[in-house]
């Protein structure tokens, strides 16, 4: 088994990469977006309210903005400050995978669970994109792991527990959090026939805890809206806070009413997950498959040594969400704990059962993995975003010599097979998150005008624009930009206008002119191209953005 220095070794990079993401500028358009609006809470002292720019929002529960508070709170108004909440859920998330893969199976298959979801590509990727799916894996499989703790052991402490995560993830994203729990809890229970646990006075001691926890969210959302029917939300009026979070929420997600459909492709989060949990995609896909197999052997019938919470958990969750009219890769970020476990278990059992031929064949495909990482970090570092410090290549060069270490290091396939693809994990997040993403983010119009009102010591409050948002220019400002009109300007003098090329072109035909003006680039980072990243033809998908001073 994984030795204990092996194991400290590899978390310790892992949070290290973790770290080195947690400073680069944030991304627009959700990340930005919700540092804002967690900003707004704190410099306007109003922890009630929830506005996206001036509408008021509905959609999603306080929670993660009220963490994001706290931290800005205690820290200041940072990017990584805002980060910090994102990353302690995943750490929190990363323990109870390990507490959960060592009470359905082991210790072993407990730390591999753990490795495994940390080095997930989505979860990595979430801790530097933070947005609610974040917090909101690491309270759920934290409630998952401490009921099902109590259905085993039948103890208070671990129904309380799990009761008041459970509480945190529901005020955080809604009805999808008790939506996976209790299918987890459900199946775990409908396999081991355990149901005498629901007959106990403890259930209602957990349900109380419940209450209490999600009581300041559905305050929040009464005095924000049930208060005030006057109000129209999304063309509405009479909205209920209380009643959208405990039953409009997820219909609207699955009809695509309100927030908009935006796929009806019913294998969209099968293609997804062929990248979100890189490099374990193909051993979670044969793990899935090799547990489907030997459950129809059983003919499902309870066996002590298998457990159906993440099959049946996975299988379910997967249908339900297929069916949806809005969907998001970030949507299976609550799955992957599942698929950790599931996957570590079914590496377990191959070094269990001394099945060499299939390791050695799952083996040669993280060496593939591996040598696409090696392909792809090659190509940003020297020829997409080439290195300019020298460290840069010193840092390349160490990481590289653990990798060839552990490579030629004579050791069990298993435990090969583990370490590699944690390494693949490393070495390619371990780039995007030193020299991929920053050198990206010098592309991002918003972020990088802010930096050019800071060197020009403009003031934030003479700063509009028209229309869309630029959430990254607000935070970094420290000061949502206020939207105007062509026809409120011709009573402002003085002031600042962020424009795009045809915005620009409207000032013109209106009449106004200025004495000053600011130019960036601008990328709409989240949606790559491959003519942006060939550097010979990045300046065409190039627009831009400017600040110009209406005298």
């Amino acid at each position: 088994m994984i030795s204990t220095i092996r194991y400290w070794f590899l978390v310790a990079l892992i949070v290290l990469v973790y770290i080195a993401g947690m400073f680069v500028t944030l991304f627009e358009n959700d990340s930005a977006q919700f540092a804002v609006m967690a900003m707004r809470m704190v410099q306007e002292n109003d922890f009630i309210n929830l506005f996206k720019g001036p509408n008021e929002y509905l959609d999603k529960p306080h929670m993660h903005y009220w963490l994001a508070a706290i931290s800005y709170k205690i820290f200041g108004l940072h990017d990584w400050a805002y980060r910090i909440p994102g990353f302690l859920a995943t750490l929190l998330g990363a323990y109870s995978c390990f507490g959960l893969g060592r009470l359905l199976y082991n210790k072993d298959i407990g730390r591999f669970s753990a490795l495994i979801f940390m080095t997930c590509q989505t979860i990595v990727l979430s801790v530097i994109d933070v947005r609610t799916d974040a917090v909101l894996t690491g309270f759920t499989i934290f409630a998952i792991w401490q009921l099902i703790t109590y259905v085993e052991s039948n103890t208070l402490k671990n129904i309380i527990l799990g009761a008041f995560g459970a509480g945190l993830a529901f005020s955080t994203k809604g009805q999808i959090a008790l939506l996976v729990i209790g299918i987890c809890i459900l199946c775990h229970m409908a396999y081991t026939r355990k149901w005498k646990q629901f007959l106990s006075w403890k259930v209602l001691v957990a349900l109380l805890v419940f209450i209490v926890t999600i009581t300041p969210m559905l305050y929040a959302y009464y005095m924000q809206f049930d208060l005030h029917p006057e109000k129209i939300i999304r063309g509405k009026s009479n909205r209920s806070g209380i009643f959208f979070i405990f039953w409009e929420q997820s219909f609207e997600r699955l009809s695509g009413e309100g927030v908009g459909k935006n796929s009806s492709d019913y294998f969209f989060f099968f293609h997804t997950f062929l990248w979100i949990f890189l490099p374990w995609t193909v051993l979670a896909l044969i793990a899935y498959c090799w547990r489907i197999k030997t459950f129809i052997k059983l003919k499902f019938l309870y066996n002590s040594n298998y457990e159906f919470l993440t099959l049946g958990g996975i299988t379910l969750i997967f249908l339900i969400i297929s069916f949806a009219q809005f969907k998001l890769p970030h949507y299976m970020n609550i799955m992957m704990p599942l698929y950790a476990i599931l996957t570590a278990s079914y590496l377990h059992s191959l070094h269990r059962f001394t099945k060499e031929k299939i390791i050695k064949v799952l083996l040669g495909v993280q060496y593939f993995i591996l040598s696409l990482v090696f392909i792809f970090s090659v190509l940003v570092c020297f020829y997409v975003f080439k290195f300019q410090n020298w460290y840069s290549y010193v840092i390349l060069i160490l990481t590289l010599l653990i990798i060839v270490y552990f490579c030629l290091k004579r050791e069990a396939y298993y435990m090969r097979i583990i370490t590699l693809s944690v390494c693949s994990s490393l070495l390619l997040n371990g780039i995007l998150n030193t020299q991929f993403y920053p050198s990206l983010l010098k592309y991002q119009g918003g972020s990088n005008m802010a930096q050019k009102v800071k060197e020009h010591n403009i003031d934030v409050n003479t700063i509009y624009k028209f229309g869309d948002y630029s959430w990254a220019l607000d935070f970094y400002n420290k000061q949502p930009v206020k939207i105007t009109s062509l026809e409120e300007l011709s009573d402002k003098k003085d002031i600042w206008i962020y424009a795009n090329d045809k915005e620009l072109k409207k000032l013109i035909s209106a009449g106004f002119d200025w004495d000053k003006q600011l130019t960036v680039d601008q990328f709409r980072i989240t949606r790559l191209q491959l003519k942006f990243l060939e550097p010979s033809t990045r300046a065409k998908k190039l627009n831009k953005m400017h600040l110009v001073h209406i005298y």
